[in-house]
């Protein structure tokens, strides 16, 4: 299979280490390696058992705090244990089917980056003055500095890098080049994506693919058209935060017309994305679990539903499978990332939402129609929607009722006669001739495979 093929029959599942696994935030409190990330041996039965094809793990390597704060890309952080751990856990990964990407953090440091320490003590005489964006000796930082740099957002714990500085680049693609050498990694999953400078993502593409054709890339992008970032020239896929928004949000606004409008511009007949493997989700670690973030629990599977039936891949961010919960506040975004060793607390599980992915899943996985199928939407109400996903060998109609009544839905089906069947309960079928009749309980879901006479 080629990247999109693997990207568009794939679940991906994204974990955060430094949470996931119990470690410190504060680096100085680790004064020697501690395998935490053994922790993740854990998942792999649960993992399975999902269905996922492709872990992303968040930052790995020695940082100043929280990951995205890099201090050598060469080194797993001491928090996590050795670059052994990381080695051992991928090949459990590997042994079971399931590849591994790695965050690529490259548009900014910590202020502990080895390089930036040179800099700070050597000034201007230090050889790697250009690997940092907005160097300037005729001020001081805000921290000091006897020069002053450019942050990302403000933020001057984060060093923005000088992606166009030739020396900086070969660095990054070494790195990872070593990361593929030493730990086997299939793809990156690239942080801040929009703010790094393309030329710089063109190179690492092509260095990469020159010896690892079969690697693949991931961008985080928020805003934009996602073609400029996800084309043959840079990334596979990006992230796709317009429909993440929809998804949710039409929910708790009843509002449909949100997301069916999305839904059109990216994957309907003239749609911009249609032949793009997007990075579909419902949360992660930067924003509200989509527990907390539904207005009526009664949603969520509505929710999950559409992840992994519109276009795309979808992904799960650890443990909102079972109901975990976690908003973020206004100086800390740890209720996101907490402790999750799947190994104990099954007590504590929302077990029926996690069945009902691991059917969503399993549907995905064995119909041709929801991984590569066109998208056409078919009826559209505030608080009901229906589109189809159709290719040559199968026809899938997806009808959501977000009402807390039930609904009889009549939807116009022409030139088509035959059995629509309910994936999600064989119990219900109903006739179609030109147009069929589906009756649907309060807040709910059918996943109507379509069988002709």
């Amino acid at each position: 299979m080629d990247q999109k093929q693997i990207l568009q029959t794939g679940l991906l599942y994204h974990i955060y280490p430094l949470g996931a696994c119990g470690a410190p935030m504060d680096r100085n409190q680790q004064t020697h390696p501690e395998e935490r990330l053994l922790v993740l041996e854990h998942y792999l039965d649960h993992l399975q058992s999902l269905g996922v094809t492709m872990v992303y793990l968040g930052p790995v390597f020695e940082s100043d705090s929280h990951g995205y704060d890099t201090r050598d890309y060469n080194q797993v952080d001491a928090r996590l244990g050795t670059n052994h751990t990381l080695q051992y856990l991928s090949q459990q990964l590997h042994a079971r089917g399931i590849r591994l990407i790695l965050d690529g953090v490259f548009n900014h440091v910590g202020r502990g980056f080895w390089a930036f320490q040179d800099l700070i003590q050597n000034g201007s005489n230090s050889p790697y003055r250009d690997w940092f964006d907005g160097i300037d000796f005729s001020q001081r930082s805000p921290l000091n500095d006897p020069f002053t740099y450019q942050p990302w957002e403000g933020h001057y714990s984060l060093v923005k890098l000088n992606t166009s500085n030739s020396a900086l680049r070969q660095h990054l693609v070494n790195a990872v080049q070593f990361w593929i050498q030493e730990f086997g990694i299939d793809g990156l999953r690239l942080d801040a994506a929009d703010c790094v400078d393309k030329d710089f993502w063109r190179f690492l593409r092509r260095e990469i693919l020159r010896e690892h054709p079969n690697f693949f890339f991931l961008g985080e992008i928020i805003h934009g058209d996602y073609r400029e970032w996800a084309n043959t020239e840079m990334f596979d896929s990006t992230t796709n935060y317009v429909a993440y928004k929809g998804l949710w949000s039409s929910l708790n606004d009843r509002n449909y017309f949100e997301i069916a409008y999305t839904l059109d511009q990216q994957f309907g007949e003239a749609g911009a994305y249609r032949h793009l493997p997007m990075y579909n989700f419902l949360d992660n670690h930067d924003v509200n679990r989509i527990v907390n973030q539904l207005h009526n629990p009664a949603h969520l599977p509505l929710a999950y539903a559409m992840l992994f039936t519109i276009p795309g891949f979808p992904s799960l961010y650890y443990g909102s499978e079972i109901g975990i919960r976690g908003a973020r506040d206004d100086f800390s975004d740890k209720a996101l990332r907490p402790f999750f060793d799947p190994s104990h607390g099954q007590d504590t599980w929302d077990h029926a939402l996690l069945t009902f992915i691991q059917h969503l899943s399993q549907f995905r996985k064995t119909s041709p129609a929801l991984q590569f199928g066109n998208y056409r939407q078919i009826l559209l109400a505030s608080e009901q929607f229906v589109y189809l996903r159709e290719t040559a060998e199968e026809r899938i109609l997806v009808v959501f009722n977000a009402s807390d009544q039930a609904q009889t839905l009549t939807l116009p089906l022409l030139h088509f006669s035959g059995q629509a069947v309910d994936l999600l309960d064989a119990s219900y079928q109903t006739s179609i001739h030109n147009q069929a009749q589906v009756w649907l309980p309060q807040n709910s879901v059918r996943i109507l495979q379509l069988r002709n006479d």
